[in-house]
């Protein structure tokens, strides 16, 4: 039985920027599949590609796979006509990423800094920094486009600002978006670090063939402090004004009364972040400089500072338990340096194993990330390039 295509009214599919986001999310490779995607005719198909192709969105990148008949023209993304800078700002380094439009990684660096210099400071030396990394890395022609930027703070997802960010004076208030944009009249796009690190996971999962339209994650930042990111329906969610996932400051029961930078005493970061085990350590006498210090002494067997690792992993595990049973995901990525400590993740393993329903856990994935370190970057990549090939800005620039 066969069926006739018809486009509804206002499909978006159907214009060129949607037809850009097709190809862009790997639904469609060719003409073809174009027309089986949005039930437009071949001929506007054509029409509309072409005037992708001749604005430079996409190219034609030899033969596609053949359903029958002649191979069609397999289409693709453009990356030679610029490039976009990545950043994932913590409190003492940033890691950059420099993508072509395609997403591709072509080079990346870390470098140290002090984010309570303030926003001016810091968004400057990121500004110069991104320049560097192009002249180096770009091929000619491949101008800087646009900026992604993860922050360690929360930020308000209806107006861009920062929302009372912990060690980070100077930055409350403070729309970092708008302030880079201000600085390089590029692009820009901002979101919290920990949700940025859930879509470059998802994406990175994507590529390896899981499910990259759908699917639900809960992915946890632990390094110095503790943040959470949530991937629904193939996509960040962020709540009412962006603080879905917000783990830092629930208080955990049972737990020391340490004070939190929020003036309350036994949330999740203040006693099991690996700012918190450094300071704990330090107490009891143990020469530590940073959370890598833990690690590598629990690779040696440190009894300390193992059983602080597991612990601030109980801790983390107990929290997230309440998340795993109320929202259901498929998978629970634990990213970060303490997502690198074998005690942190079975603590993390133990308590959810332990305080979820068997119905919750029987299909539920525990791993630990494989973006890794460029989980970060993957995803502010992911984020600028969703702002620049938004449709309505591609249908505009094609009109």
């Amino acid at each position: 039985m066969s069926s006739t295509h018809t486009v509804a009214p206002g499909n978006a599919q159907a214009t060129p920027g949607g037809i850009l986001h097709l190809v862009r999310s790997g639904r469609a490779s060719s003409r073809a599949d174009i027309a089986r995607h949005t039930g437009l005719s071949p001929s506007t198909v054509t029409q509309r590609v072409d005037a992708l192709l001749g604005a430079g969105f996409l190219r034609e990148a030899g033969e596609g796979v053949s359903h029958g008949g002649r191979r069609p023209r397999a289409l693709e993304v453009d990356p030679s006509s610029g490039v976009v800078v990545a950043t994932d700002l913590g409190s003492h380094h940033a890691t950059f990423g420099l993508f072509d439009l395609s997403g591709r990684l072509l080079a990346s660096r870390t470098e140290e800094t002090d984010i309570g210099s303030g926003p001016d400071a810091v968004l400057r030396w990121i500004a110069a920094t991104a320049e560097e990394l192009r002249a180096a890395n770009a091929a000619p022609g491949q101008e800087l486009r646009g900026f992604g930027i993860g922050l360690p703070g929360p930020v308000d997802s209806t107006n861009g600002r920062m929302v009372s960010p912990s060690r980070m004076p100077g930055w409350n208030g403070v729309d970092v978006a708008a302030e880079l944009r201000a600085i390089t009249g590029l692009t820009v796009a901002a979101d919290n670090d920990a949700n940025l690190m859930a879509l470059g996971e998802h994406d990175a999962l994507g590529d390896r063939g899981g499910d990259a339209d759908g699917g639900q994650l809960v992915f946890v930042k632990a390094g110095s402090s503790i943040g959470c990111g949530v991937i629904a329906f193939g996509g960040v969610y962020r709540g009412h004004h962006g603080m879905a996932g917000d783990i830092s400051h629930v208080t955990v029961p049972g737990a020391p009364d340490v004070l939190c930078s929020c003036g309350r005493v036994g949330c999740l970061d203040a006693v099991a972040g690996g700012a918190a085990i450094v300071q704990a350590l330090r107490r009891d006498g143990v020469e530590v400089a940073d959370t890598r210090d833990v690690l590598a002494l629990a690779r040696d067997a440190h009894p300390l500072a193992t059983q602080m690792l597991r612990e601030a992993g109980l801790r983390t595990g107990g929290v997230l338990a309440t998340i795993m049973n109320f929202f259901n995901p498929q998978r629970l990525v634990l990213g970060g340096i303490l997502g690198e400590a074998e005690a942190f993740v079975a603590g993390v393993r133990s308590a959810i194993y332990s305080d979820c329903l068997p119905m919750i856990t029987d299909q539920l994935d525990i791993a630990v990330s494989v973006a890794k370190q460029d989980a970060g970057i993957r995803g502010a990549a992911r984020l600028v390039l969703d702002a620049l090939f938004d449709p309505a800005r591609v249908d505009s620039a094609v009109r």
